[in-house]
């Protein structure tokens, strides 16, 4: 709790006046504090005193701005991110030398008078008038320490900034005044703490703690004589005496810090010397500032995060409310990445395609029945170099991402399949899906008005051969285009937009899907994490959770801690169970003997779909274990490349498919990012086969003419004992009843053979 005021009733002015030991507090002492003169400005004494009194009694002290850390879900740091490098640390953590190097260079009367040294002000006064100009100030440690909560609050706007530490009577007036409150009220260790925490240290270093680090690599309170000396003697100038630039002019200015201290007392003219011929030692950290800085290529996820708290209304009711609190910082994001998944992410990036490819790819990895963001990565590093990017390919354009998505192809499909058995197709609807055809019309729409294939628009299939009529499960494996355009002028397109929206699906520029035809073939752009995510409903029989990246966050404001809210992940049912566990089925035979072989897992089970744009500008695999769902993209961020005769990751490929680069990537992605978890199983559907039924049934009929011929057969090996019994003792096996021959009880003598019984009665003496 803040001291309690102790004017007794004063005015402003009077207590200014006490503090600086006058009767008048005229304007021309103040003007005398850093200018030469009132009259000049046109200000007047009385003025003076007035906007004194005007001005408001409490200085509003915003929390200092921090590092922030990201955390992934095992506590592992991801990266520190900061609009200034900043740890706030008590005065027991800041090195005893260090705090008197800069009383001694700074104020070394700050214990002994007020808010205003009268003698400095007297002494400045006295030089400026004699100069003409500004030649020396007299602002104690309070007074600086209060212009620096007044450039804290003016944050990033050079406007502000300016207002903040121009050289007016005004501003010195508001010091004046708010260095008065602060010293009733604070007291001169908390006000000594506060500057040393406060005040810039060049370098991108904010306070002790951070310039410790930054020029010698240890805490504040393990500084050296020499080393809190070159410290304190930054302040000044830090652009100056910046050792890391100009050691030499920073050595000079130490050794005058250390001679000061020698003056007042603070060491013995022994130990200045001393510390004066020391050498300097720097051991610089360099700074480590935002994603770019992020380990495991896990920047694009520190940078969704980032654009998650920027716009997620949880954090602040408008995006200039959450940038101030992202900006303050001190916070402590605890995230969802899970290290093992991220880890594997990259190295199936790294083993399939190299970064200075024409084309770059992307996975993203979520946690169905959680919508947990596990793994997110780029082929492309995240930076500003040559072949790297600072575009999030996986995330819509509002999340960070410049594209607007990528056309899906093929991996659309699953979505009209599932639309249509909600609707209650079977899922052995079969149609003629021919080779090429115009899109067919009317199609419904949601708003009633059908959809016209007015510039007579066609469909093919990817190979001549693929000619119907198909069923859904082959359809889907094969990926038949025309199966898909007939499909959705059967049910309509307002069940496929439907059935979209509850996963989510949207464009990634952020709007909904349009109600055409062409979107059953992925037409329009979507981004992985989308994709993701959406899979992850089939996966989780039918519940569908958004994507969530932040577990938790607790934020430092000056020594105290808080927590604050986050986004949940919110699950809600966009399809039955049987139809989500009748899409796995389907989506099991594109891994199993579609076009995802390639794809395919071998000790778990899986799902998944395959997707090729047109001219081969996109290709994409999405799919799913029970536990982990995953999406990769592979093509140009332009959209200009066509993926022919081209080599990716060091191997040719004269046509790219969604199975042929996409799939193995992956594949060994989801591979060992599920090593040492739950396999799980899939609800699968039994889907009856009509062909396969047929065939069973003539299976059936080809086993009993078999029976019958075996029969005839034996019936006359029957005839052939008997005979051969009443002879020698025949050998023979007795025939069926009706099958070739009578029943007859094998030798009459001393046969050798099986009784005629049915086929299977003893040989053997006759009664």
């Amino acid at each position: 709790m803040p001291k309690k005021r102790s004017g007794g009733g004063l005015s402003p002015t009077q207590q200014a006046a006490k503090f600086l030991g006058v009767s008048v507090l005229s304007g021309a002492v103040l003007a005398g504090i850093a200018l030469p003169a009132v009259g000049a400005l046109g200000l007047a004494a009385k003025g003076s005193v007035e906007s004194f009194d005007e001005l408001p009694a409490n200085l509003k002290t915003p929390p200092l701005s921090q590092r922030t850390t990201i955390l992934d879900a095992e506590g592992g740091t991801i990266a520190q991110v900061y609009s200034r490098d900043r740890t706030v640390v008590g005065l027991k953590d800041i090195s005893p030398y260090l705090q008197k190097a800069i009383v001694a260079i700074e104020d070394s009367r700050f214990y002994e008078h007020g808010a205003v040294d009268m003698k400095g002000v007297l002494r400045a006064v006295n030089k400026n008038a004699r100069s003409g100009g500004v030649s020396q100030g007299a602002s104690t440690l309070t007074q600086q320490y209060v212009k620096n909560v007044f450039v804290e609050e003016a944050g990033d706007d050079p406007t502000k900034v300016a207002q903040a530490t121009q050289q007016t009577i005004g501003r010195k007036i508001r010091e004046l005044k708010f260095a008065i409150q602060v010293e009733e009220e604070l007291g001169k260790k908390k006000i000594l703490e506060n500057y040393l925490n406060i005040t810039f240290f060049g370098q991108q270093a904010y306070g002790v703690e951070a310039a410790a680090q930054r020029y010698f690599s240890k805490p504040a309170k393990d500084l050296s004589l020499p080393e809190s000396a070159l410290l304190a003697g930054i302040v000044q100038s830090p652009t100056r005496y910046d050792p890391i630039n100009d050691e030499a002019e920073a050595v000079k200015r130490r050794n005058t810090v250390l001679q000061r201290m020698a003056e007042v007392g603070d060491i013995s003219p022994a130990e200045a010397d001393k510390a004066q011929k020391a050498p300097l030692e720097l051991k610089v950290s360099r700074p480590k500032n935002g994603c770019i800085t992020a380990v495991k290529g896990a920047g694009f996820f520190c940078d969704y995060v980032r654009q998650v708290f920027l716009t997620d209304p949880v954090f602040g009711k408008t995006r200039k409310a959450r940038a101030k609190v992202w900006n303050q910082g001190g916070l402590t994001i605890r995230t969802t990445l899970d290290p093992q998944a991220q880890e594997s992410v990259q190295s199936s990036l790294k083993n399939h395609v190299n970064k200075n490819d024409s084309v770059a790819a992307a996975i993203t990895l979520v946690e169905p029945g959680t919508g947990k963001v596990l793994g997110m990565g780029q082929s492309k590093p995240y930076g500003y170099g040559n072949n790297e990017t600072e575009i999030n390919y996986s995330v819509d354009h509002s999340a960070g991402g410049s594209n607007y998505g990528f056309p899906t192809g093929s991996t659309f499909k699953p979505f009209v399949a599932a639309a249509a058995l909600e609707q209650g197709r079977p899922p052995t609807q079969e149609y003629s899906s021919p080779y090429e055809m115009p899109y067919p019309d009317p199609v419904q729409t949601c708003s009633g008005k059908p959809w016209v294939n007015t510039d007579g628009e066609t469909v093919p299939n990817e190979d001549k051969s693929e000619v119907g009529p198909y069923r859904l499960n082959e359809a889907m494996a094969k990926s038949v285009n025309t199966y898909f355009v007939q499909m959705v002028a059967d049910i309509g397109l307002c069940p496929v937009v439907k059935l979209t929206d509850a996963l989510h699906v949207v464009q990634g520029s952020g709007d909904k899907l349009p109600e055409v035809p062409a979107v059953s073939l992925g037409s329009l752009g979507v981004s992985p994490l989308t994709m993701a995510s959406a899979y992850a409903a089939f996966a989780s029989r039918g519940m569908y959770c958004t994507p969530i990246a932040i577990e938790s966050i607790s934020q430092k404001v000056g020594e105290r801690q808080k927590s604050l809210d986050v986004p949940k992940s919110t699950c809600s049912r966009a399809m039955s169970e049987k139809t989500a566990d009748t899409v796995s089925t389907l989506l099991q035979g594109v891994v199993d003997s579609g076009t995802g072989q390639q794809a395919g897992l071998q000790d778990r089970a899986n799902a998944g779909k395959t997707g090729t744009t047109d001219e081969r500008k996109n290709a994409w695999f999405v799919g799913y274990t029970p536990n982990l769902s995953g999406a990769v993209w592979v093509g140009s961020a332009t959209q200009q490349v066509k993926m022919v005769d081209i080599s990716i990751g060091g191997t040719y490929h004269p046509k790219v498919y969604g199975g042929s680069v996409p799939g193995p990537i992956w594949r060994d992605a989801m591979t060992n990012a599920l090593v040492g978890k739950p396999a799980g199983s899939f609800n699968l559907v039994d889907i009856p086969d009509p062909d396969k039924d047929k065939e069973k049934e003539r299976e059936k009929e080809r086993d009993k003419d078999k029976d019958r011929d075996k029969g005839r057969d034996d019936g006359r090996n029957g005839d052939e004992g008997f005979i051969g019994g009443l002879i020698d003792g025949g050998t023979e096996n007795g025939g069926n009843n009706g099958d070739g021959g009578p029943t007859f009880p094998g030798n009459v003598i001393q046969g050798q053979g099986n009784g005629g019984n049915n086929g299977n009665g003893p040989g053997g003496r006759r009664g």
